[in-house]
């Protein structure tokens, strides 16, 4: 399985010749439109109605003539500590395939139950916000990667000048409460062998 950083919340998550858009935006300061990618894709999936992560109409669906080999299941969950009452619902993603699981979690806004984890279930990879004000910060996208305790780590909604929403944080504070990451210097992780701990995709304007 391949994951594809398009920046912000979004990323192309590529199996076997499938490919799901996951929470496409649109407007967010500095990034250009996803629709000059001229994006082709099977599926779209979006955690909530917020511009910037259900811009479905910045890609093109197109048929598949196969069976999609992308199992995907759902948890509920809020996009704030208030159980919506601020933000609304968010829905994190979980997509299995070729041997492989990954979560997107989307806004997600609080520290999940542990009956949400449970459901969440073991990850190869979890897309996880870290840049707070709207989701959860630096300090509890850590908490939830303990409790979800995935082979690999991808952050992402954070702010990288002159990329992101405005009054987010950056990554910075996310990866100063680990040991050791890495920074990639292109947008695409491979999951398997290489792909552990946690790893920054770099946002390349073309892919």
């Amino acid at each position: 399985m391949k994951l594809t950083w398009l920046g912000h919340a979004c990323f192309l998550v590529e199996h076997g010749g499938y490919t799901i858009l996951l929470d496409p935006y649109t407007g967010v300061e500095g990034y250009p439109s996803l629709a000059d990618r001229k994006l082709r894709v099977h599926k779209i999936l979006c955690s909530h109605g917020h511009f910037d992560h259900n811009a479905a109409d910045q890609a093109e669906v197109v048929p598949f003539d196969e069976p999609c080999p992308f199992t995907i299941r759902t948890v509920e969950t809020f996009h704030d500590d208030r159980g919506g009452a601020l933000r609304g619902s968010n829905t994190i993603h979980i997509l299995s395939a070729g041997g492989f699981t990954i979560a997107h979690l989307g806004d997600l806004g609080h520290q999940l139950s542990p009956e949400q984890a449970e459901a969440v279930g073991p990850l190869d990879a979890v897309l996880i916000p870290v840049g707070g004000f709207y989701t959860i910060d630096a300090a509890g996208a850590k908490a939830v990667c303990e409790a979800l305790d995935p082979v690999c780590i991808i952050p992402m909604h954070y702010r990288h000048a002159p990329y992101g929403l405005p009054n987010v944080g950056g990554v910075e504070d996310f990866l100063a409460l680990w040991p050791e990451y890495r920074k990639m210097e292109i947008p695409t992780v491979e999951l398997g062998a290489y792909a552990y701990g946690v790893i920054v995709p770099k946002f390349c304007e073309e892919t």
